[in-house]
C-alpha cells in the first residue's frame, strides 16, 4: 500500500511544533456553534454544518495567522505528493481528508524531532537524575487529542464503507456512529472503496511510528483489519453498479492482503485472536449507549478467512496461549487473571469452546499427527503458570483440552500428551532399560522438579478432569504399582505430594472396574509381583524442597545386606499398614469390601491348602537345580501366606463396621466363612474360633432374612448361592444345633422368607442382642438384677452355661457380672455428651458377654471414647481400668489385645496413678497372676512408655527398677521379657540412665554369665549390644567395663553363639574407635544374625504383641 501510503519525502521544507499541529487538531474537532458541549448528541444537520464550519476555521487559520505558515507549507508539500483524492462534495470525506493530512505531518515532525535529539552523556555525580525525554514524546492530554483524532477517521473514513457483515455496524455501537451511518453520502465522489482504502493505507502509513501505531492499533485494530480482508478477498458482486476490480486493481488488492498479514503478525497476539473471532461471528463489543442489536451473519469468504487466518495465530509458537488468552480476554473477563478471572474460571462453557477448538485439526495442517505433534508440547505448557489466577484459567482449558484430545483421538493423545507427562514414571519402571550412562551409583535419575510437575500434571488431568476414559486409565496402570510406592515413601515425612498421591490413587481405584481394581491392590499389596514396579536398582530420596526425588541406589556391601534386608522387610510391613489407611477411604464404593472379601477367600485357600503338596519328594529324584527351585517356590508360597494373615489383621484393624455396601458383598463374605469350615472339617480340625465364625455368619444370614434389611426378588437370587454350603454344612458339622440352623436357612432363602422357624429368629435376635428394641434391654437387665439377688446359682453352673453358650454361638444368658458395673451415675444424667448413660451401661455389660466377638467389641467401643475423651466414660475411669485388667487375664487374642490397648489409652489420660497400678502388678508374685497376664501388663507398659516420648524420663526410675526386678523372676519367659522391655527403654530415654546405669550394667553381665536358661542370656546379650551401640564415647573409654564384657561374652557363649559373641566385641571395638556413638545398626544385625545361624527363633514373649 506504498503508493497511497506514500505522502512524505526528502524535500519538505521546514518542520513545525508539535503544539500547533495537536492545536490544528483541536481546531478540527471543535463543536463550534452548534451549542452542544458534545458531537456525540448532534444530528445530522448539526453534524454537517460543524464539519463545514471546522474545516473553514481551520482554512482561515492559515490564511489569516502568521504562525501557522509553516504547517500550511508542510500541508500542501503533503498533500501535493499524496495520489489519493483529497476534495469531495461529501463533507465527511474531505474532514476525514484533512485529518489524515494534519496526521501525517504529526508524524513527519515526530521523526524529525527524534532524528535531531541528543541526550547527551549522564551526569556521573547526579545518577539518579531521570533522562532528558525525546521530544517526541506525547503528553497524556496530547495523546488524547490524537485518539479523538482516530476515532473520528474511523467513524468517517473506515466503518460506513464496510459491506454488511463484515465488522460490526456503527449503529450497534454508539448513537453518535448511527448518526454517522445516515450522514455519509456514499454516491459522491470518490468511490466507497477508494475512500476505504486510502483510510486504511494512510492509517498504516502512520503507524509506523512506533507511538503512534500503539494508539492507532490498541483501539482500532479489529476495524482496520476488517477493511483489509474486505478490500483483499471480498469477491465482488454480479449485481454491483462498479464491482471492485475497476476500483482496485490487482497490485493494490495485494498490498491490502500483504499488510493484513503484517499486521497480523505484528500486534499482540490475543488481540490479533480476539478480533479475527468477532470478524469470524463472535459477540459484538458492547455498547452503552444504546441496547445492543444482533447484526446480520459474516458472509461466508470471512468465515472462511478468519478460520484460515486463525489456524495460523495457533500454529505460531506460542499460539496455543495466544489462542487461549485471546478468548478469555474477548469473552468478558478483561485481562486474565484480572478481577472477573474467577468468573472466567468457572464458566465451563468457554473452555469446552476453546478445548474443541484446539481439539480439530485445521486445514492446514499436512496431517493430524503432525498438528498433535506440534500443539500438544504447547498445550502442557499450559499447567505450569506460576501466576495463581492465570494458572488457574490455563490449567482449566489445560484439562478440558486434554480430555477432548483424549477422547477423540486417543492414541494421538497417548503418545504426544499422556507420554511426556507419564515419562519421569515410565523410565524408573522396572520394565524400563537404564542407560549405562546413568547407572553409576547416587545418580539423579528423575529430580525433584520433575516428579513434582509430573504428580501435579496427572492429578489435573485426572482428578480434576474427572473423565475416566480408557486411554486414560490403560496409561496409567502400568505406573500404579510405583505410584503407590511413592505415597508410602511420603508418609514417612512431611512432602506437599502425598496428598496428590492419595487423591489420584484414590481416583483411578474408584473409576476402574473392580476386577481391575482388585488386581492393582494386590500389586499394591505384593501379592502380584508381575505388576511393573519401581526398578530394583532406584529408590526415592528426600528433596531439599519438599519433594521426592528418584536415584540409582548404592552398592550393598556384605556387611550391608543383614540391613538391607531389615529395611526391605520393615518397608514391605509399612506399605500393608498405609493400604490399609487407603482402603478406609474405599469403604462407600464397596470396594474396601471387595477386597476384603477377596483377602477372606484366599485365608480359605492357605486354611484347606493339601499338606501333601508341602511334603518334598525324595531327593534322589531331583536334581539340586529342580530341588533349589522347589525350595524357592515352598518359600515365596509361605510369603504369601503369612502376607495374607497380616493383610487380613491390618484390614480387621482399619475398616469400619460399614465396609460391606450390599448384599451381594455380605452374601460373598458368608460364603467364604462357610466355605472355609467346610474345608477345616474336611481335614478334620476344628477349633472354638471356627465354630463362632460360623455362627457369626449364620447368624447374620438369620439377621437379614428376619427383616433387619428389606429384601428383593434379586437379593434371595444372590442368597440362593449359599444353599450348597448350607446343605454341605447341615451334613458335616458335628453341632446339632448348627446343622439344625443351617437346614433352617436353607428352607427360608428357598421360600424367599415365607416359612421361618424358631431356630433362625433365636439366631437373629443372638446376633442383634445388643441392638433390641429397648423393652427387651430392660427386661434383660432385669432378669440380670435378679440373678444377682438370688446369689445360689453356683459357680460350675456358670461355667456350664458359659462353654455352652460358646460352643452353640446363638442364645445365651448373661454371665455374672461386678456389682459395680450395674451401679448408675445420677450425676452423669445431668451432663450433655455425645453418649448416654443407657448406651454406657450397655456397653460395660457387654465386657463381661461370653461371646468374643461381643466382648472384644465392647473394649474397643470403650477405648474409642476413651481416645475422644469422652467425659460420661472418663468419670469411671476406676471401673473401666477394672474390667481392661480383669481381661487381660482372657485367652483370647482378640480379647486381651484389645485390653491392652484400652489400658494404654486410659494411661494417657492419667498417667501417673495408672502407672503406678500396673507396676505394682507387674511385680506381683507367679502366685497372684500367671506369667502370661504380667508379660501383658508389660506389653500395656512398653506401649505406655511409647506414648509419653520424652515426658517417659520423669518415671524413669520406678521403670528401671521393675523391670530389673523381673529379671530374678523365677519364670524364664519373664526374664526374657523384663530384658526386652528394658532394652527398648533405654532407647526411648536415648541411654540416659543417670544412677542406675551401673545397676543395669552389673545385672546385665550377671545374667549373661549365670542364667540357666540359653533365650535369657540372648535377651541379656541385646541389651548390651544396644548399650555398647548408644552409650556415648566418654562411657565407652572405659577400658575394664569393655574388655570384662568381652571375657563375659567369651566364656558364657564360647564355641555354642560364635555369632552374637563377635556382634558384641565388634561392637566394643567399634564403640571405643568411633567419636561419635550410634545404636541404630545394633539390633539388626544381631536379629538377623541370629536368625541365619541358630536353630532356634529368638523370640521374644513381649514381642509377640502387635
Amino acid at each position: 500500500m506504498a503508493a497511497a501510503g506514500q505522502a512524505t519525502g526528502s524535500g519538505v521544507p521546514e518542520t513545525c511544533s508539535l503544539e500547533l499541529i495537536l492545536e490544528a487538531l483541536k481546531l478540527l474537532l471543535s463543536p463550534g456553534g452548534s451549542g452542544s458541549s458534545s458531537l456525540q448528541i448532534t444530528k445530522h444537520d448539526i453534524l454537517l454544518a460543524t464539519l463545514k464550519s471546522n474545516l473553514s476555521a481551520l482554512e482561515a487559520k492559515f490564511l489569516k495567522d502568521p504562525h501557522w505558515k509553516r504547517l500550511k507549507l508542510l500541508r500542501d508539500e503533503i498533500a501535493n505528493k499524496a495520489e489519493w483524492p483529497q476534495n469531495s462534495v461529501d463533507t465527511t470525506w474531505s474532514f476525514t481528508s484533512q485529518t489524515l493530512l494534519l496526521l501525517l505531518c504529526l508524524k513527519e515532525t515526530m521523526i524529525h524531532l527524534a532524528a535531531d535529539f541528543n541526550s547527551g552523556q549522564p551526569n556521573p555525580r547526579t545518577p539518579e537524575v531521570a533522562p532528558a525525554l525525546s521530544p517526541d514524546t506525547l503528553s497524556i492530554s496530547q495523546q488524547k487529542t490524537v485518539q479523538s483524532v482516530l476515532q473520528f477517521i474511523v467513524t468517517l473514513g473506515v466503518c460506513p464503507y464496510l459491506i454488511p457483515g463484515v465488522g460490526v455496524r456503527l449503529k450497534d455501537r454508539t448513537e453518535f456512529g448511527a448518526v454517522v451511518q445516515d450522514v455519509v453520502c456514499l454516491d459522491a465522489a470518490p468511490d466507497a472503496t477508494r475512500r476505504l482504502y486510502t483510510s486504511c493505507s494512510v492509517l498504516l502509513n502512520i503507524a509506523q511510528h512506533a507511538s503512534l501505531g500503539s494508539l492507532i492499533f490498541c483501539r482500532h485494530f479489529g476495524d482496520i483489519a476488517a477493511g483489509l480482508c474486505q478490500l483483499g478477498f471480498c469477491p465482488s458482486k454480479k449485481n454491483a453498479l462498479k464491482p471492485m476490480e475497476e476500483v482496485l486493481n490487482e497490485e493494490e488488492r495485494a498490498l491490502s492482503r500483504r499488510a493484513l498479514k503484517d499486521i497480523l503478525d505484528q500486534v499482540y497476539q490475543p488481540l490479533a485472536v480476539r478480533e479475527l473471532l468477532i470478524l469470524q461471528g463472535g459477540p459484538p463489543q458492547s455498547c452503552t449507549d444504546v441496547k445492543t442489536q444482533i447484526g446480520p451473519r459474516a458472509p461466508a469468504w470471512l468465515r472462511r478467512l478468519c478460520g484460515q487466518l486463525l489456524s495460523e495465530r495457533l500454529m505460531r509458537p506460542n499460539g496455543v496461549q495466544a489462542v487461549v488468552r485471546g478468548i478469555l480476554e474477548g469473552a468478558g473477563a478483561g485481562a486474565v487473571g484480572g478481577s472477573d478471572a474467577e468468573a472466567t474460571a468457572a464458566d465451563w462453557k468457554k473452555c469446552d469452546l476453546i478445548a474443541k477448538i484446539l481439539a480439530s485439526c485445521p486445514q492446514q495442517s499436512l496431517s493430524p499427527e503432525s498438528y498433535y505433534r506440534d500443539i500438544c508440547p504447547q498445550i502442557l505448557d499450559l499447567f505450569h503458570f506460576q501466576d495463581k489466577l492465570t494458572a488457574r484459567q490455563f490449567q482449566r482449558v489445560a484439562t478440558t483440552t486434554f480430555i477432548t484430545m483424549s477422547r477423540e483421538r486417543p492414541q494421538l493423545a497417548a503418545k504426544y500428551l499422556l507420554q511426556p507427562v507419564l515419562s519421569p514414571l515410565h523410565q524408573c519402571l522396572n520394565t524400563a532399560e537404564i542407560p549405562e550412562s546413568d547407572m553409576a551409583p547416587g545418580t539423579i535419575l528423575v529430580t525433584e522438579e520433575e516428579l513434582s510437575r509430573c504428580i501435579e500434571d496427572v492429578f489435573k488431568v485426572y482428578v480434576v478432569g474427572n473423565e475416566p476414559l480408557n486411554v486414560l486409565m490403560d496409561s496409567l496402570l502400568p505406573v500404579l504399582n510405583l505410584l503407590f510406592s511413592l505415597y508410602c515413601f511420603t508418609k514417612q515425612s512431611v512432602s506437599h505430594i502425598r496428598s496428590l498421591c492419595q487423591e489420584i490413587l484414590l481416583w483411578i481405584l474408584q473409576k476402574l472396574e473392580r476386577k481391575k481394581a482388585i488386581a492393582s491392590l494386590k500389586g499394591f499389596a505384593g501379592l502380584d509381583r508381575s505388576l511393573p514396579s519401581l526398578h530394583c536398582l532406584c529408590q526415592f530420596r528426600a528433596a531439599t524442597q519438599g519433594g521426592i526425588m528418584i536415584t540409582i541406589k548404592e552398592a550393598i556391601s556384605d556387611e550391608d545386606e543383614d540391613e538391607a534386608l531389615y529395611q526391605k522387610v520393615s518397608s514391605e510391613q509399612c506399605q500393608v499398614e498405609h493400604l490399609g489407611d487407603l482402603l478406609s477411604h474405599c469403604q462407600e464404593c464397596g470396594l474396601a469390601g471387595d477386597f476384603f472379601i477377596f483377602c477372606l477367600k484366599e485365608l480359605t485357600h492357605v486354611a484347606v491348602e493339601n499338606e501333601a503338596e508341602l511334603k518334598t519328594q525324595p531327593f534322589s529324584s531331583k536334581s539340586l537345580l529342580e530341588l533349589e527351585q522347589y525350595q524357592t517356590l515352598l518359600v515365596e508360597g509361605q510369603e504369601q501366606k503369612l502376607l495374607i494373615l497380616q493383610l487380613m489383621a491390618v484390614l480387621c484393624e482399619r475398616m469400619s463396621e460399614q465396609i460391606f455396601t450390599n448384599i451381594t458383598q455380605v452374601m460373598d463374605f458368608v460364603a467364604a466363612t462357610l466355605q472355609r469350615a467346610c474345608a477345616s472339617l474336611a481335614h478334620q480340625v476344628e477349633s472354638t474360633v471356627e465354630s463362632q465364625t460360623l455362627s457369626m455368619s449364620m447368624g447374620l444370614v438369620a439377621v437379614m432374612l428376619g427383616g433387619a434389611v428389606q429384601l428383593k426378588s434379586s437379593d434371595f437370587a444372590v442368597l440362593k448361592q449359599l444353599l450348597p454350603l448350607l446343605e454341605k454344612v447341615s451334613n458335616t458339622y458335628p453341632d446339632p444345633v448348627i446343622q439344625e440352623l443351617a437346614v433352617d436357612l436353607r428352607i427360608n432363602i428357598s421360600t424367599h422368607g415365607a416359612f421361618s422357624t424358631e431356630a433362625v429368629s433365636m439366631a437373629a435376635q443372638s446376633t442383634m442382642n445388643k441392638k433390641d428394641p429397648e423393652g427387651r434391654r430392660e427386661e434383660q437387665q432385669q432378669i440380670l438384677y435378679e440373678r444377682h439377688a438370688d446369689g445360689g446359682r453356683s459357680h460350675l453352673e456358670q461355667q456350664q452355661s458359659s462353654e455352652k453358650s460358646n460352643q452353640t454361638g446363638l442364645r445365651s444368658n448373661p454371665p455374672l457380672i461386678p456389682e459395680e458395673v450395674n451401679e448408675t451415675n445420677t450425676t452423669t444424667d445431668q451432663e450433655s455428651g455425645s453418649i448416654t448413660r443407657e448406651r454406657l451401661q450397655e456397653v460395660l455389660l457387654s465386657a463381661y458377654d461370653p461371646q468374643i466377638p461381643t466382648r472384644a467389641a465392647a473394649l474397643r467401643t470403650l477405648s474409642c471414647w476413651i481416645e475422644q475423651r469422652e467425659g460420661k466414660a472418663l468419670e469411671m475411669q476406676e471401673k473401666l481400668l477394672k474390667i481392661f485388667l480383669e481381661n487381660l487375664e482372657h485367652e483370647d487374642s482378640f480379647v486381651y489385645l484389645s485390653a491392652i490397648q484400652g489400658v494404654a489409652l486410659l494411661s494417657d489420660v492419667y498417667p501417673e496413678k495408672i502407672l503406678l497400678d500396673l507396676l505394682a502388678q507387674y511385680d506381683c508374685s507367679k502366685d497372684k497372676y500367671s506369667p502370661e497376664t504380667r508379660m501383658k501388663v508389660g506389653e500395656v507398659l512398653m506401649r505406655i512408655i511409647r506414648a509419653l516420648g520424652d515426658m517417659v524420663s520423669k518415671y524413669r526410675e520406678p521403670l528401671i527398677h521393675a523391670f530389673l526386678r523381673g529379671v530374678r523372676d523365677p519364670d524364664s519367659a519373664h526374664r526374657a521379657s523384663s530384658l526386652s522391655n528394658l532394652g527398648e527403654l533405654c532407647q526411648r530415654l536415648d541411654f540416659l540412665l543417670g544412677s542406675v546405669v551401673h545397676e543395669v550394667t552389673a545385672c546385665l553381665i550377671a545374667v549373661a554369665k549365670t542364667d540357666r536358661e540359653v533365650q535369657v542370656r540372648r535377651a541379656a546379650i541385646h541389651v548390651i549390644v544396644l548399650l555398647l551401640r548408644g552409650l556415648s564415647q566418654k562411657a565407652t573409654e572405659e577400658e575394664d567395663g569393655v574388655e570384662t564384657e568381652k571375657r563375659i561374652f567369651q566364656s558364657s557363649l564360647g564355641s555354642r553363639f560364635p555369632d552374637h559373641t563377635g556382634v558384641a566385641s565388634a561392637t566394643s571395638s567399634e564403640s571405643r574407635n568411633r567419636k561419635q556413638p550410634g545404636f541404630f545398626l545394633a539390633l539388626p544385625h544381631v536379629l538377623l544374625s541370629f536368625a541365619k545361624r541358630t536353630i532356634h527363633p529368638w523370640t521374644l514373649p513381649s514381642n509377640s504383641f502387635p
